[in-house]
C-alpha cells in the first residue's frame, strides 16, 4: 500500500473522530438545556406545583433563629415547598426590610417575618399583603397590620411568668435591673410590661432600672457592670432577650456575686445552659423556636391552598431551674450545626 493511501486513511479517521465528538458534545449540551425546561412527567409537575417561601429572620446566625430555621427546613421538606432563610447579620431593621421588600419584588408566594416594631413593620407587611403575598408573623406579632396569621410566643405572659418566678424565688423581696434587648422591638416590650406587672404587687420587689442590650452580649454585660456600680444594692437581674441573662451572668461572677445575684433570663442558648447547670443562672424563660418555624410553614402551605387557618397561634412558653434539665425535646433547645 502506498503512502498517499495511509494518509488517506488517517485523514478519514480523524474527520470521523471529530464528527463524533461533536455529537457527543451537542448531544450532552441539549441534555442540560431539556433538564432546566419544563417537561411532561412527575419531576415537572412538582416543580410547577412547588412554593416558595422565605422565612426572614431578625438575626441570621443567632443560635434561636438557627431552631426556628430548622423547624421550618423539616416542614418544607415534609411539604415539598422551597424554602430561603434570609436576614440581617445582627439585627438591624432597615436592613430587615429591605430583604423583606426584596423577597416581595421577587414574587414569592410566602413570607414570615416578625412584626418587630408597628411603626416600621406594619406598612411593610400591608404593602407586601397588597400584592397578594401572604405574611405570617412568628415570634413577635404585627397585630394591627394584614398579616394572616401569628404563631409564637405570648410575649407579655412570657414576660408575665417571668415576674412571678422572681417574685417567688427571692421570697418577694429584691432589688431588680431589667435589660431587654431593644427599647422599639414589641416583642421585648412586652415581656418588660409583663414581668412589671406580675411584681407591682409585690411590696418588697423594687425595679431600680431598666437598660438596653441590642441584642447582644457585650452590651449586655456593658450595662449590667454599669449597674452593678451605680446600684450596688441590685441583687437580681431580669434579660428579655436570648443574649442578656448570657452578658449579666459574665459580670456577676466577675464581681463575684454569684451566690448574692439572682438572674432570670430567656432562652436556652449553649452558654445559658452551662450557666443554669453552674448556678449562676437560676431560671430561664423557655420557648419553642423550632415549633414555630415548622408549624408557620405548614400554615403557610394551607394558606396557600386557600385553607383557613387561625389568626393567632400561642406556643408552649414555660420557665425552668436547674433541676429541668436535659430538655426535651431536644429539637427546640439545641442547634445542629451540621
Amino acid at each position: 500500500m502506498s503512502r498517499t493511501w495511509w494518509k488517506w486513511v488517517i485523514y478519514a479517521g480523524s474527520i470521523a473522530a471529530l464528527i463524533v465528538s461533536a455529537s457527543f458534545t451537542i448531544y450532552c449540551a441539549w441534555k442540560v438545556y431539556a433538564y432546566h425546561q419544563p417537561g411532561e412527567g412527575a419531576a415537572a409537575e412538582a416543580e410547577k406545583n412547588a412554593f416558595h417561601f422565605v422565612l426572614v429572620p431578625e438575626e441570621l446566625d443567632n443560635d434561636y433563629w438557627r431552631l426556628v430555621e430548622q423547624g421550618a427546613k423539616a416542614a418544607a421538606k415534609e411539604t415539598g415547598v422551597y424554602l430561603e432563610y434570609a436576614g440581617p447579620r445582627q439585627a438591624n431593621i432597615d436592613e430587615h426590610i429591605h430583604i423583606l421588600e426584596k423577597a416581595a419584588a421577587s414574587k414569592v408566594d410566602g413570607i414570615m417575618t416578625q412584626g418587630l416594631t408597628e411603626k416600621e413593620f406594619t406598612p411593610v407587611i400591608n404593602h407586601i399583603v397588597e400584592k397578594n403575598i401572604p405574611v405570617v408573623t412568628i415570634d413577635t406579632d404585627a397585630p394591627t397590620s394584614k398579616r394572616t396569621a401569628y404563631i409564637g410566643t405570648d410575649n407579655y405572659y412570657a414576660g408575665f411568668i417571668a415576674g412571678r418566678a422572681l417574685a417567688e424565688d427571692m421570697h418577694g423581696k429584691a432589688n431588680v435591673a431589667i435589660i431587654t434587648g431593644s427599647f422599639t422591638a414589641s416583642n421585648q416590650q412586652l415581656r418588660v410590661q409583663g414581668f412589671k406587672d406580675a411584681v407591682k404587687e409585690e411590696k418588697g420587689i423594687h425595679i431600680v432600672a431598666v437598660e438596653e442590650s441590642h441584642i447582644t452580649r457585650v452590651q449586655a454585660a456593658e450595662k449590667a457592670y454599669n449597674i452593678l456600680k451605680k446600684h450596688p444594692e441590685v441583687n437580681a437581674f431580669y434579660g428579655t432577650s436570648a443574649l442578656d441573662a448570657i452578658g449579666i451572668a459574665k459580670v456577676v461572677e466577675q464581681f463575684h456575686r454569684e451566690k448574692g445575684t439572682y438572674i432570670i433570663g430567656f432562652d436556652t442558648l449553649p452558654e445559658t445552659i452551662r450557666y443554669l447547670q453552674k448556678g449562676t443562672i437560676h431560671a430561664t424563660v423557655v420557648q419553642e423556636p423550632y415549633e414555630m418555624g415548622y408549624r408557620a410553614v405548614k400554615m403557610m402551605v394551607d394558606i396557600r391552598k386557600g385553607n383557613n387557618v387561625p389568626s393567632v397561634i400561642n406556643t408552649e412558653t414555660k420557665v425552668i431551674r436547674k433541676q429541668d434539665l436535659p430538655l426535651r425535646p431536644s429539637r427546640n433547645y439545641e442547634v445542629n450545626h451540621d
